[in-house]
């Protein structure tokens, strides 16, 4: 069985309005097969689309006619032991089936709209073991940075991106690390994503008071070396936590902004003294996901069709990017003539030229530098460029020396990484 086949017998079905229940089988079938994380069903005006977002991106798969829509969703209702009858509030639950032999959990989301009810639904395989932090893509003084930050018994380690970049798996992956019979390590998490043996991992329930805060002051009486906090969302949070880094106890979390720098000012921001920050954490970990190019069809860009704004910008990030990390991680061979990819298509990658993905990192020590940048309030702009002066490797950078590794393209890289501040 194959994604293509699935994909036409499904089309059928819709075209056929014939079985509602295989409908939905096949709409999660062909999403697994295609190594899809989300599904969306999104009544419009006059149809219904469903998507599957692939690599990060989402794809449209198929339209159906609207007077459809009610029977699928109820089925994935009862699928997800959600009120059928009830179409004016969001709804969450759960659907565990096994297919493929693989165990999965599609964490159900409702929404009402103008056009009716959407749904999403986010994949997890169970079988899939959380890999190993080195295989992330962190490498040379990122992988120095972060050895040193978990090495340390307290502190804080925090991860940022938007949703999808990668954070969850990251921490899973330290923890993973970490995780042995003598250490006593918990985790604070809404929703509990990947059950790892040896850790009490616990959900949040903010409906019955149950939040991270609420949860991080209880979790420090249990005797904890490390906790590990899903999001620092509210200066409550952060004030606890920086308090558990300061009493011993090492800290890892997520927060949502576009760089390194930025988690700075986010936290000064929540009124958290300027003197605290520098005292508690260890790392700031930004990071985003890029598609790797397809191996089988990727072919050699001429330097000559990259555009002047973009040369420009590779020619001064490399300018700035400390020599022994291009030497070791391109070598002097491939820096002398730099070589890039662009992405093409084949039956391996399903014609978009990319399969699976990789990291991109950057990693902020507090330098002195940076101490006293933040105890005077400076902007993040001027502490981000101050941190790749002391040596910091930017998302930008680490995306280019990737393309010059040949495992994504450029193309890729400043898809990714736009939102960054431009030096």
């Amino acid at each position: 069985m194959d994604y293509n086949s699935t994909l036409e017998e499904l089309k059928t079905l819709v075209y056929k309005w014939d079985n509602i229940q295989k409908i939905c089988d096949m709409i999660i079938l062909a999403a697994v097969l295609w190594d899809a994380s989300d599904i969306h069903v999104e009544p419009l005006s006059s149809f219904v689309r469903l998507r599957y977002r692939i690599d990060g991106e989402l794809s449209e798969i198929l339209e159906y006619q609207s007077f459809l829509h009610s029977g699928i969703i109820a089925r994935f209702k009862i699928l997800s032991e959600l009120k059928i009858d009830e179409s004016r509030v969001p709804q969450d639950g759960r659907i565990s089936q096994t297919i493929l032999n693989k165990p999965l959990d599609l964490r159900v989301s409702t929404l009402p709209t103008v056009h009716g009810e959407k749904i999403v639904m986010r994949i997890v395989d169970k079988s899939k073991k959380i890999p190993e932090l080195w295989k992330l893509g962190i490498e040379w003084k990122n992988k120095v940075l972060l050895e040193k930050a978990i090495g340390l018994p307290n502190g804080v380690i925090l991860t940022s991106g938007p949703t999808g970049s990668g954070k969850s798996t990251t921490l899973y992956s330290i923890l993973t690390m970490l995780n042995d019979p003598d250490v006593n390590i918990m985790t604070l998490e809404d929703p509990v994503e990947n059950q790892v043996d040896g850790i009490s991992q616990s959900q949040v329930k903010p409906w019955i008071w149950y939040t991270f805060a609420y949860g991080l002051r209880t979790a420090l009486r249990q005797d904890p070396d490390i906790i590990m906090v899903w999001e620092m969302r509210d200066k409550e949070t952060v004030d606890i936590a920086i308090e558990a880094s300061l009493t011993w106890h090492l800290v890892l979390s997520t927060i949502h902004t576009n760089n390194a720098a930025e988690t700075i000012t986010r936290i000064l921001n929540m009124w958290v003294q300027p003197f605290l920050i520098p005292a508690s954490l260890n790392i700031i970990i930004a990071q985003r996901l890029v598609k790797r190019v397809c191996d089988d069809c990727k072919q050699v860009m001429p330097l000559s069709e990259i555009d002047k704004i973009t040369l420009q910008n590779i020619k001064h990030a490399l300018s700035v990017t400390p020599k022994e990390e291009l030497l070791s991680r391109v070598g002097a061979d491939k820096m002398k003539s730099p070589v890039f990819y662009r992405a093409v298509g084949c039956d391996t990658c399903g014609w978009n030229g990319y399969k699976w993905r990789v990291g991109m990192y950057e990693m902020l020590e507090i330098s002195p530098w940076v101490k006293d940048m933040i105890l005077r309030w400076d902007s993040a702009f001027n502490i981000n460029r101050q941190a790749i002066k002391d040596g910091m490797i930017s998302l930008e950078q680490d995306g280019i020396i990737k393309a010059l590794q040949w495992q994504t393209t450029l193309e890729e890289v400043y898809r990714v990484s736009k939102t960054q501040n431009e030096e």
